[in-house]
């Protein structure tokens, strides 16, 4: 079997410097969409380096997302097909703000493997720190498509009970055609987002958006619309990935707020509202 749990597990973890700078915080946002209009001054937060406000979903790029999700199915234990993976969830805890320069310590092991039965999941942990201690702790919930049924640990399920009544916000955001291309320079290059042909043999129609994008202009979006636009707020993000979204389409964005907390859900609306993000939280001050 191509995923040993217990060999992948007890690996020692993989520890490196990250480094990162303005540039690279402006071409996060850019790729996530922000920037229209590109005068705001609400826009100009996220692009304009001399008032630039860094929104903590960064975090899952920074040092061009090293550790990434590909280099860590290199892992001792792991050896799987790159068409068979797909990002089912993620979580990202926020220390402190994140600067929009730094240099620090990412330390990312597998911190567990579940068997799904049709599918393995596993759980990536990336452990940031600079010299003055922690800043961000990210989960990333990897499905492998056919490399379960070894009879192992099913682990948590991270469905929630709906949000009860009518949202309090409902926003719309579009993706642009050349949105993926734009957000893979972050990082990611997997070819599933740009290669038709990859992505064909993947089981799509043609390349879809990184879920890691979606999720950053999710979190902009309640940043924006409820946080007064203070990414200093957000302390927890977490949300699984239901369906794909593909460029060109439209985002819509329902929100249930209290004081510490804000449910999401998110569809894309040209597919009637497919499910897009579920059981998606932000905790916030």
């Amino acid at each position: 079997m191509p995923i040993d749990a217990a060999k992948a597990v007890a690996a020692e973890p993989r520890t490196g410097e990250i480094t990162w700078n303005s540039k690279d915080v402006q071409l996060y946002h850019l790729g996530i969409g922000a920037g229209t209009p590109a005068t705001d001054p609400d826009e100009l937060r996220y692009t304009l380096e001399s008032r630039l406000h860094v929104l903590p979903s960064f975090a899952t790029v920074a040092g061009s997302g090293s550790p990434g999700v590909i280099s860590s199915l290199s892992m001792p234990g792991i050896e799987v097909d790159l068409a068979r993976v797909l990002h089912g969830g993620q979580t990202l805890t926020i220390h402190r703000p994140i600067p929009a320069e730094g240099t620090a310590t990412a330390t990312g092991r597998i911190a567990a493997v579940y068997d799904k039965g049709k599918a393995a999941v596993l759980v990536m942990r990336t452990e940031v720190a600079d010299a003055d201690g922690p800043l961000w702790t990210n989960d990333a919930q990897i499905f492998v498509r056919g490399e379960g049924g070894w009879g192992g640990d099913r682990g948590p399920s991270a469905r929630l009970e709906p949000p009860v009544g009518e949202p309090d916000r409902v926003v719309e955001r579009p993706v642009r055609e050349d949105q993926a291309l734009l957000y893979r320079l972050s990082g990611d290059w997997n070819p599933l987002h740009a290669d038709p042909e990859f992505a064909k043999v993947a089981g799509f129609e043609r390349p879809i958006l990184h879920g890691l994008c979606t999720y950053g202009m999710t979190l902009k979006a309640v940043v924006d619309t409820l946080l007064g636009g203070d990414v200093t707020r957000v302390r927890s993000y977490v949300t699984r990935f239901a369906g794909v979204v593909y460029p060109g389409e439209t985002l819509r964005i329902r929100m249930w707020h209290t004081p510490g907390s804000t449910r999401v859900a998110v569809s894309a609306v040209e597919r009637d509202d497919a499910p897009v993000l579920a059981d998606t939280i932000v905790e916030h001050t």
